[in-house]
């Protein structure tokens, strides 16, 4: 509202008294000179012309509260009585509010896009978000697939190369291969969701529709652990979201993941990738439902560092493709029966669809609205995105016989985590979120004796997260369940696991087409339903036999790892905005002066300082006169090697990145000890081997143990056969008839029984030979 002079009214008829500033306007005919003169003399910082070319200054006084109540009557006496000064005002906040009304995007098919027009209650809430201004812009997205055609007419405007590549044919381009059936349209289809151009009058619009959206080209060919590698490691400083829809066979019989080389790929992704605060990979939850899987059998969607989505229909129910797991961390809309309504979005050969379907459908929906949080926060973490999605998502209408309420008393759901992502509280909650304290991990070995798995069992273990270490773990994120087991058919165990707060989470539940007898070899299962609970206390974790009766296996390890932080994450007020109003930008954008109390980071203003970076102060300088001014908050750099620090210096630390250690003594970071090549045991070796594809581990093993003892075996058994070749040989040379010329040796099965044991080898060496002639 705009203030009446003098009432204290707003036009409405609002009462509320005017805040004051630490600003003056001051009018001084006697030029800059007198003006830098008088500021001096009454203790203000002259921060130059108004306006240029007229008398009027900016005078600003550091003594002042940066907001009050009541207007500064000191320094307005003084000012009043100098001569100089024709005119003089303390200013005061104004409120104003833009007058462009939002208005829908105009794209012809978003009347089709039920999921975010208005058109289901609730839908995924992207209106709240752009109606506060935020697109996208300024992040970038890659999809990670079979391609993306660039110059798709609704996608060309966002395109962006450095988030592009083509790993199957090794080159920059990654436009799909076309065929008579269309079978590459899916990447182009998933970047349509995220980042089609609104109002250009061409299909319909992208979540975050001001995005920069990339493809890399990596499904349409030999997918190897090298092509994911280089996939989810493209460019990890510039990407900041990847965005994949893809996995194992979800065909309910296997148990399979990432690599040695793609797991590298995602710890670097997290721990080093943009900028330190960790790359955000979201992963769609799997389509095997109609075979009942379980994405907890898919080592890519219930890894820690992706964030796994599922879907629902239009209607609230459960898609019959949906698979059902406890690593299902949130859902978004996308199809069901033939029915039901899909997702809009770019198609190949520059067309549209709306026929886009399943939880491929429901990743990229996901990933633009975290594109839109990233905006409203550039300085959220991988971790505090998973926090905030967490927080941000709802049961709504979402229908399930599952669902359950955990020990912090929110609900969840095997098949829809923590239910349907809002869009606009996602980005609420984004521009108050500060950084969560550095993760914690603790691992308990719980056992390391086989022993039988009987028909119901439960193993239970009281936890100290950590014991013996001086921070424990107070709020829980993910939870993982190391597991080695023989059984007899796989898919009739299932296995859950109980939190000292009651919470139960069926880590994986019969799989009736799984018949395999080979178990599970370090398989880790993952859970989120534990979330912000505290880890002390009971765990219970039981395997029940749904199968034959005559099922029967052995337990032969089983480790329990949690995650989480020391700080209570449940007692977060989330009140202040992270992002604060920049007083004043140089030539070159970047902040001088940001409002009480906030710091400046580059061209921001933040309420807090992020990972790498600690609290510090300098001086600041005016603009006019080039002299020390007053102190300024900023955040400076940490030394590389810390996490969070407080000061410059490799031994100010407080605390490490993941897998370094904090020497509490020096306050510095050390790195994990490095294991030379040349040192490797063969235990070491076959613990190298992808642990997500345990049905290989037995052939790889095999392999390993026949290189490293087959092969001398071999040599010292022909060494010896030769020795004794040579001195059978030789007694019967001495045992001959005369000097005269006669073959050697002559295999024979009649020899004497002096021969006996030289000829029986010779014999078996050459069995299949005929006696000589």
């Amino acid at each position: 509202y705009e203030v009446e002079p003098g009432t204290g009214r707003g036009r409405r008829g609002h009462f509320f008294a005017p805040i004051y500033v630490r600003s003056w306007a001051v009018l001084l005919p006697g030029g800059s000179q007198e003006a830098e003169r008088l500021a001096r003399k009454f203790g203000f910082v002259n921060l130059g012309q108004v306006i240029r070319g007229q008398h009027y200054y900016h005078f600003q006084h550091r003594g002042v509260a940066s907001r009050a109540l009541s207007q500064h009557w000191g320094h307005s006496l003084r000012l009043k009585k100098d001569p100089r000064v024709h005119w003089f005002e303390q200013q005061t906040l104004k409120r104003r509010v833009k007058r462009d009304n939002f208005v829908l995007p105009t794209d012809p098919w978003f009347s089709k896009q039920w999921y975010m027009n208005k058109q289901v209650h609730p839908d995924l809430n992207i209106l709240e978000a752009w109606k506060e201004g935020y697109t996208g812009q300024g992040v970038v997205v890659s999809i990670l697939d079979d391609g993306i055609e660039k110059d798709h007419p609704d996608l060309q405007a966002n395109y962006d190369a450095l988030a592009s590549y083509d790993f199957n044919d090794n080159d920059p381009d990654p436009q799909p291969r076309y065929t008579l059936m269309n079978d590459n349209r899916h990447g182009t289809r998933c970047a349509g969701e995220v980042a089609a151009v609104a109002n250009n009058r061409i299909c319909g619009v992208g979540v975050a529709y001001k995005a920069k959206i990339g493809g890399v080209r990596m499904l349409d060919g030999s997918v190897t652990d090298i092509v994911e590698a280089q996939s989810l490691s493209l460019q990890p400083q510039h990407i900041h979201i990847y965005s994949a829809s893809w996995g194992p066979e979800d065909d309910g019989r296997t148990v399979d993941g990432p690599g040695v080389l793609t797991q590298e790929a995602f710890s670097l992704g997290v721990n080093t990738g943009r900028s330190n605060l960790g790359t955000l990979f979201v992963w769609a939850s799997g389509n095997g439902g109609l075979h009942f899987d379980n994405c907890n059998c898919d080592g890519y969607t219930n890894s820690i560092y992706t964030l796994s989505v599922g879907s629902t229909t239009q209607h609230g129910f459960i898609p019959w493709y949906s698979e059902a797991c406890a690593s299902t961390l949130t859902t978004t809309f996308s199809s069901g029966l033939t029915n039901d309504r899909q997702i809009v979005t770019t198609d190949l050969h520059h067309k549209c669809t709306d026929k886009h379907t399943g939880t491929s459908a429901s990743a990229p929906l996901a990933a633009g609205m975290i594109a839109l949080a990233l905006e409203a926060n550039p300085f959220l973490t991988w971790r505090d995105m998973q926090h905030l999605v967490v927080r941000a998502s709802k049961p709504a209408q979402l229908q399930a016989e599952d669902w359950a309420t955990n020990g912090v008393g929110r609900r969840v759901s095997h098949h829809y985590g923590y239910g349907l992502l809002d869009g606009g509280l996602l980005v609420d909650l984004a521009k108050k979120w500060t950084m969560t304290r550095p993760q914690l991990k603790c691992s308990i070995k719980i056992i390391s004796t086989p022993i039988p798995i009987e028909p119901k069992m439960q193993v239970s273990q009281n936890v100290s997260a950590c014991p013996g270490e001086e921070v424990h773990i107070r709020s829980l994120e993910h939870v993982q369940v190391q597991l080695s087991l023989t059984y007899s058919r796989r898919g009739d165990l299932e296995i859950t696991l109980t939190s000292p707060m009651g919470t139960h989470s069926t880590l994986v539940a019969v799989r009736p087409l799984d018949t395999s007898s080979r178990g599970y070899k370090n398989w880790i299962f993952m859970s989120t339903h534990f979330w912000d609970e505290n880890p002390q206390g009971i765990w219970t974790l039981e395997l029940e036999n749904k199968g034959n009766y005559y099922n029967f296996g052995t337990l032969q390890s089983y480790t329990l790892i949690l995650y989480g932080t020391e700080e209570d994450t449940l007692a977060r007020k989330l009140n202040t905005q992270v992002i604060g109003e920049c007083l004043r930008l140089d030539t070159k954008g970047l902040c001088q002066e940001c409002t009480s109390p906030y710091y400046i980071l580059g061209h921001l203003c933040l309420s807090y300082c992020p990972p790498r970076y600690f609290n510090w102060t300098r001086w600041g300088w005016t603009s006019e006169a080039g002299r020390p001014a007053s102190k300024v908050r900023i955040c400076a750099s940490c030394h590389p090697s810390c996490y969070t620090c407080q000061g410059h210096s490799a031994h100010a630390c407080t605390a490490c990145p993941p897998h370094h250690t904090l020497d509490k003594r020096t306050h510095s970071c050390s790195p994990p000890p490095t294991t030379s090549s040349l040192r490797l045991s063969l235990s070491q070796l076959t613990s190298s081997l992808p642990p997500a594809q345990p049905e290989q581990l037995n052939k790889k093993t095999l392999v390993i143990l026949a290189l490293a003892c087959g092969i001398p075996l071999f040599f010292c058994t022909l060494y010896f056969s030769c020795h004794l070749l040579r001195m059978s040989l030789g007694s019967r040379h001495q045992a001959g008839a005369g000097p005269g010329p006669g073959p050697a040796y002559l295999p024979s099965r009649t020899a004497s029984p002096g021969m006996a044991a030289s000829s029986n080898s010779a014999s078996d060496l050459d069995s299949d030979s005929s006696s000589p002639g």
